[in-house]
């Protein structure tokens, strides 16, 4: 990092979900897309530090072809201008098959976080110039998980979990950052610091079937802002996939995903967040990420389906499609309908959710619905609806529910 040339310069990105799939298709054309794109827009635009935060995979235990990608990415980013790469885990990844080659890696400049270590020393930080000279400070705070942040005890209500998971995320990185502060002011220089994190803050806003997991039981799954120290010069967030601001503030982002996650976000603009210091002070600028496969969600009725589809096959589209239809007729013959209209088109139907049969049957899985078109939580509904819970009795089970998932979701082998 040419310290004094130029400002220092750091790319903030997260939640690739590396190994995601969509309704059975595999994207490893868009994911190997992208990192080259970030290969040369790192090259382009000069950056110093790239930031990951986090669920830099899609499952806990990634694929060959995953890892393939993810490693050949960080071997270009190592010989390129690039001089270090910062990643943290998030919920969706393995804390001990990010951390196992970090000592490997290290010596790359490429510095994993996989989960909280035992000494918050280890999550601060400094990253130099080629002279050797500090450049900035970063405190890699990973995905908190749940067992990290507090102990259980027997009889404790859902609120009692909550407030001791708040007390819990607010102090660690209350600690880390003083640590990192502690550390600039012997560093004796005026360096930027940054935070990372992988978590759901209060106002935040996500997309109807955008792949967003809930973290926490309770309300908890939206933190207040209030959560992040002062003296911050930048935050940098994962685990929304829509980019969005925190608390209104220029300096405290989510870069969002950069590929769409499912179709709730076909259309929506992706981006990377790049940030310049000039000293200790942040300008943001956000950069597009191209649109490596289309994705369009046509809904309504059959003539508006069939005018929709017509339009984008004269386009000649080559656009993967979510059909929803919600006309009054009952349509049992509609994916044979739809696979007449597109059998000439190069587009693709991924998933079609008939709202008629949905609504008349509930509860129950016709021949034109599949599991597919349904995600656990609308499953778990389902259940409740079927067995004709009562609805006074309902929130206390779809909290008990989510504890129960969001545990399942954590247990993913910590222990070395």
């Amino acid at each position: 990092m040419p310290h004094g040339k130029k400002p220092l310069t750091l790319l903030h990105t997260s939640d690739w979900h590396i190994g995601r799939t969509l309704y059975g298709r595999k994207r490893y054309q868009e994911f190997e897309s992208f990192l080259s794109w970030l290969v040369e827009t790192l090259a382009r635009e000069r950056v110093d530090v790239l930031l990951v935060a986090g669920d830099v995979f899609d499952t806990t235990t990634p694929g060959h072809r995953a890892q393939e990608l993810y490693y050949g990415f960080l071997c270009r980013v190592a010989a390129s201008s690039c001089r270090h790469v910062v990643i943290i885990g998030g919920n969706h990844d393995s804390p001990s098959f990010l951390n196992a080659p970090k000592e490997l890696l290290r010596a790359l400049h490429v510095h994993i976080m996989g989960a909280a270590p035992d000494r918050l020393e280890d999550e601060v930080l400094v990253l130099d110039t080629a002279d050797g000279s500090p450049a900035l400070i970063v405190c890699a705070i990973p995905y908190l998980r749940d067992r990290e942040l507090r102990t259980a005890e027997a009889g404790e209500s859902i609120e009692d979990k909550e407030r001791k998971l708040i007390k819990g995320i607010r102090s660690h990185y209350a600690a880390v950052v003083a640590l990192a502060q502690r550390t600039r002011t012997e560093l004796g220089v005026e360096i930027p610091v940054v935070a990372t994190g992988h978590l759901f803050t209060a106002g935040a806003h996500t997309v109807d079937g955008d792949g967003v997991r809930e973290l926490y039981v309770g309300s908890l799954a939206h933190v207040a802002a209030g959560i992040f120290p002062g003296g911050l010069d930048y935050l940098a967030l994962g685990h929304l996939h829509a980019p969005q601001r925190v608390n209104g503030s220029e300096v405290m982002r989510y870069s969002g995903s950069p590929l769409p996650m499912g179709f709730g976000e076909a259309g929506r603009d992706k981006s990377v967040c790049l940030v310049e210091f000039s000293g200790a002070r942040a300008e943001v600028r956000l950069i597009q990420v191209p649109v490596f496969q289309k994705l369009e969600r046509i809904q309504g009725t059959w003539e508006d389906l069939a005018t929709a589809v017509s339009k984008l096959s004269a386009t000649g589209s080559r656009a993967w499609v979510e059909i929803v239809y919600d006309g009054d007729e009952v349509l049992s013959d509609l994916r044979r309908r739809l696979d007449d209209l597109l059998s000439k088109s190069d587009m693709e139907i991924l998933r079609v959710k008939n709202n008629r049969i949905v609504d008349r049957v509930l509860g129950s899985i016709q021949d034109q619905e599949t599991l597919d078109d349904l995600n656990v939580d609308e499953v778990f509904e389902r259940c409740l609806s079927i067995h004709e819970v009562p609805e006074d009795q309902r929130m206390e089970l779809r909290l008990a529910y989510r504890e129960i998932t969001a545990s399942l979701q954590e247990d993913d082998g910590l222990a070395e």
